[in-house]
């Protein structure tokens, strides 16, 4: 009987050991999306994403300031420099309209 007591103590708490180092790391199951198993001490942290970041629109800059192809109701920038008074056409609903660059 004494025998039986004397290994029986340390056997239990190798096991029990042994069963916590078994066990996976909480933050593991947490940051990898994997399914948690095990007890843990303390919840996950709270993590708020930031919100998307959209890049704008790149700005268009006309050839020169304040040049541009008035074509009627329509007034489009001109892509490159050109003379004052130079047929050009400016982008409509129903395909493009002649105008004359300013």
């Amino acid at each position: 009987m004494i025998t039986f007591r004397r290994f029986t103590l340390p056997l239990l708490a190798a096991l029990a050991l042994a069963g916590v180092v078994a066990m996976p790391g909480t933050a593991n199951a947490w940051w990898r999306g994997g399914p948690y198993v095990g007890f843990g001490f303390f919840p996950p942290p709270v993590v708020v994403a930031p919100p998307p970041v959209y890049a704008p629109a790149p700005s268009y800059t006309p050839a020169q300031a304040g040049q541009g192809c008035y074509a009627g109701a329509y007034v489009c920038p001109l892509e490159h420099a050109t003379p004052v008074g130079s047929p050009c056409s400016c982008p409509a609903n129903n395909g493009r309209v002649a105008g004359q660059v300013n």
